[in-house]
């Protein structure tokens, strides 16, 4: 079974996604998505914080993110930009998300709901972010993963005495 959070980022997706498409207001869009009967496993208050958040601040993270694009972020479909513009989100806003699990959440919401090949780009993009604002997590995931290589622990922690 999907987590709440899981479920909530799917919900936020759908609720992006027709904000991007048709600019409808984001409480008629909130209310229509609580009628679906799947919404009750979410994550209530954590889908109003991203979908309140990327709207409200879609058009900073699309500058935060078209940097690391191959081509402008008004020609991505509308289901990438909006994966996108959520992983931004989590990695900017979200402290308490780990980096890896943003990236994760933004890959399998791309396999779900993307393109054939839509994750690997999706991947990508957000790894770059990730590797701008969440510097000092990542290399200090890094300086623990090479201490538990030489210890000989592979994503063990530290062995029992």
């Amino acid at each position: 079974m999907a987590g709440s959070r899981k479920i909530a980022r799917e919900f936020t997706l759908q609720g992006v996604y027709a904000w991007l498409v048709g600019g409808a207001d984001v409480t008629l869009i909130i209310a229509n998505l609580k009628d679906d009967e799947q919404f009750k496993r979410a994550d209530e208050a954590y889908f109003r914080t991203l979908i309140y958040g990327v709207i409200k601040e879609a058009d900073m993270l699309g500058a935060r993110v078209t940097p690391l694009l191959d081509r402008p972020l008004a020609e991505l479909s509308p289901i990438e930009r909006g994966i996108l513009l959520i992983g931004a989100y989590e990695l900017l806003h979200c402290p308490d998300v780990p980096w890896r699990v943003a990236i994760n959440e933004g890959v399998e919401l791309a396999k779900k709901f993307g393109g054939t090949d839509g994750h690997k780009y999706i991947n990508g993009v957000l790894d770059k972010l990730a590797q701008d604002v969440r510097a000092v997590e990542i290399a200090h995931a890094k300086k623990i993963g090479a201490r538990d290589q030489d210890s000989g622990v592979r994503g063990q922690g530290k062995p029992r005495s």
